[in-house]
C-alpha cells in the first residue's frame, strides 16, 4: 500500500493554531457533548467499535472514568495516563454519548465507522519495481562514478538537494534516530539493516505497543510503504542498492497498520507518538493521514475526540524532544482555501461527499501544532501535480517525484523516487509520502550537527536552510490553458514550497 495519506499541519495560521489548540482537550464535558445521529441501546447485534476517551491528566480522574467506562459497556484496551487518553472497545451504540457526560471526560468518540473486524484499503499508486535490465543499466552507468551506490544514478532526488555531497561531509550521527510511523519496515533489507534500531521499534496497531521480535515488520510484501520511506531516510552507503539522505543515522519502525484493513486508526498513532517519545526518538516521519477521516471536523464530537487524542500524543512527544515531519497530501488540495470537497471519508465504510472548511476541519497529524508539513516536488523543482499545498500551511518542500510532467535524465527516465522494498528489492514510488522522508533526513542531519536543538529550533533551521523557491509564473502542467493550482505568496514563503526546498548540503556545512 504505497498509498498513504499525507499530511499538513496545524500551525497553518495563527488563528487556526490558537483556536484549535484552545479546543483540544480542555473543554468541559457539557461543551463536548453533542447529540448522536441515532440513539441505540446495547445489543448483541451492535457493532463493536474502538473509542478514545480523553480526560483530565489526573490519576484519580482517570481511575474514576475507567470505572464509568465499564458501567457504560466498554472495556479498556490501553491507558496513557501522562496525556489522559484511554483506548476503549465497546459494542454499546450509546457508549460515546454516555461517557461524554461523565465528570472528568473532556472529549470522547469512535475512532472508526466500521466494526473492529471490518476491512478496507486505499492506494496511492502501484510500485514500479526495477527490472533486471534496468538494474543492469543503472549499475553499469553508476559504476563509473566513484563513491556512489550501484543504483544511485537513478536517485535524482539526492542530487537535487545536495544529499550526495552532504554525505561526504557528514552522513549523520548514530545518536540520532528517525522513527518511521507507517506500514512497518523490513529491517532485514541489506540497505536498512546496518542502520536499524530494534530497541526503538514496535507494533502499535490497536493502540498498545508490541515490542516482540519482528513485530515492527510489514505483515506482507504488499505493505511496502514504510520500507520505501525508511530507505529514503537512511539507506546505508555500503555498496548495495541505494543511499538515503542521512545514511549515517539510525532508523526505527513503528507499525501502525490495522492488519484487517490496512488503515491507520487514531489509537495506533497515539501509541506510536508516545512510544517514540518514551524511547528517545529524535524525529518521526509520518507519511499518512489518520483514518478514517481525511479531514476531522471540530463540530463533530467523534472527529473532535480523534484530533484531541492524537494532538495530546504528538505534543507529549514534542515536549520530550521529538520533531514530527509529515506529508502534505496527494489530493492537490489548497489547504488555505475557503472550502474543500472531501469525497473519500470515511474510508472504512461508505464515503459521503461533504464540503469542509480546511481551517475548521483538519488532516491529522500533519495539521497539528509544531508538525512540519512537506509538499512534493519533481526533478524540475516544480510542485508535483498531485501535491497538496497551501499558504501558511506548507513549511518546506522536498523531492516526492512526478512521473507525469517532470522526467529526469537518468538511466531509467523515471521521475519517481527509487528506494528500498521488502525482501531485498528496490522500486519507484511517488507522493508526498516520498517527500516527507527527504525532509526527515535533512532534519536528522541538522540534529546530528546541533544535538542540543529542540524540535522548534530544528524546524526553524530546516526552514532557514531551505532553498527559497518562488511561485511559478504559470502552473498549467497539462497545457490546456487552465491553471492546475494557484500558488499564493512570495519568493521567501508561499503555498507551493513553504520556506523552500530542503537542502542537505547546507544542513551539514
Amino acid at each position: 500500500m504505497s498509498h498513504l495519506r499525507s499530511r499538513r499541519r496545524l500551525a497553518l495560521a495563527v488563528p487556526v493554531v490558537l483556536s484549535l489548540t484552545a479546543s483540544l482537550g480542555f473543554l468541559p464535558a457539557a461543551a463536548s457533548a453533542a447529540p448522536q445521529a441515532e440513539s441505540a441501546t446495547r445489543s448483541a447485534d451492535a457493532p463493536r467499535l474502538s473509542y478514545v476517551v480523553n480526560t483530565k491528566v489526573d490519576r484519580h480522574t482517570i481511575a474514576s472514568v475507567k470505572k464509568a467506562i465499564g458501567k457504560a459497556g466498554g472495556s479498556v484496551v490501553a491507558t496513557y495516563e501522562r496525556i489522559g487518553v484511554i483506548v476503549v472497545h465497546s459494542s454499546n451504540a450509546d457508549f460515546a454519548k454516555s461517557i461524554r457526560s461523565v465528570r472528568g471526560v473532556q472529549s470522547a468518540g469512535a475512532t472508526r465507522t466500521a466494526p473492529l473486524t471490518a476491512a478496507g484499503t486505499k492506494e496511492e499508486g502501484a510500485a514500479q519495481y526495477l527490472t533486471a535490465a534496468q538494474a543492469e543499466r543503472v549499475e553499469a552507468a553508476s559504476a563509473q562514478t566513484p563513491e556512489s551506490e550501484p543504483l544511485e544514478a537513478d536517485q535524482w532526488d539526492l542530487r537535487a538537494i545536495g544529499a550526495d555531497k552532504a554525505a561526504q561531509i557528514n552522513p549523520g550521527s548514530r545518536k540520532v534516530t528517525v522513527a518511521v510511523i507507517d506500514t512497518g519496515v523490513d529491517d532485514t533489507h541489506p540497505d536498512i539493516a546496518p542502520n536499524f534500531s530494534a530497541s526503538q521499534s514496535a507494533n502499535c496497531a490497536g493502540g498498545k505497543a508490541d515490542t516482540s521480535e519482528g513485530a515492527w515488520r510489514p505483515y506482507t510484501p504488499e505493505d511496502y510503504h514504510g520500507t520505501h520511506v525508511a530507505g529514503s531516510i537512511a539507506a546505508a552507503r555500503n555498496g548495495v542498492g541505494v543511499a538515503g539522505v542521512a545514511p549515517g543515522v539510525k532508523v526505527s519502525s513503528i507499525n501502525v497498520t490495522d492488519r484487517a484493513s490496512g488503515l491507520f486508526y487514531p489509537e495506533s498513532v497515539v501509541c506510536a507518538f508516545v512510544f517514540a517519545a518514551d524511547h528517545g526518538v529524535e524525529i518521526t516521519n509520518n507519511s499518512y493521514y489518520v483514518d478514517p477521516w481525511l479531514y476531522n471536523c471540530m463540530d463533530d464530537p467523534d472527529q473532535r475526540a480523534i484530533v484531541d487524542a492524537v494532538n495530546r500524543a504528538q505534543l507529549y512527544a514534542q515536549k520530550k524532544g521529538t520533531l514530527h515531519v509529515a506529508a502534505a497530501g496527494n489530493s492537490n488540495h489548497d489547504l488555505d482555501a475557503d472550502a474543500i470537497v472531501d469525497d473519500s471519508s470515511p474510508n472504512d465504510t461508505t464515503p459521503v461527499e461533504r464540503t469542509i472548511d480546511p481551517h475548521e476541519c483538519f488532516d491529522i497529524p500533519t495539521q497539528l501544532p509544531g508538525v512540519v508539513t512537506v509538499s512534493a516536488t519533481g526533478v524540475n523543482n516544480l510542485k508535483s501535480y498531485y501535491s497538496t499545498y497551501g499558504e501558511g500551511v506548507v513549511d518546506v518542500a522536498a523531492p516526492g517525484g512526478d512521473r507525469r510532467y517532470q522526467i529526469p535524465d537518468t538511466p531509467s527516465k523515471d521521475g519517481r523516487i527509487l528506494s528500498t522494498m521488502p525482501n531485498g528489492a528496490w522500486a519507484f514510488l511517488q507522493g508526498t509520502s516520498m517527500a516527507s522522508p527527504h525532509a526527515s533526513g535533512v532534519a536528522a542531519l541538522l540534529k546530528s550537527k546541533y544535538p542540543w536543538a529542540s524540535p522548534a529550533q530544528l524546524q526553524m533551521m530546516l526552514k532557514a536552510q531551505a532553498d527559497r523557491t518562488a511561485c511559478p509564473e504559470s502552473y498549467d502542467q497539462d497545457g490546456d490553458g487552465t491553471q492546475d493550482a494557484v500558488c499564493e505568496g512570495g519568493k521567501r514563503v508561499n503555498g507551493f514550497y513553504g520556506h523552500g526546498i530542503v537542502n542537505a548540503l547546507r544542513a551539514v556545512k
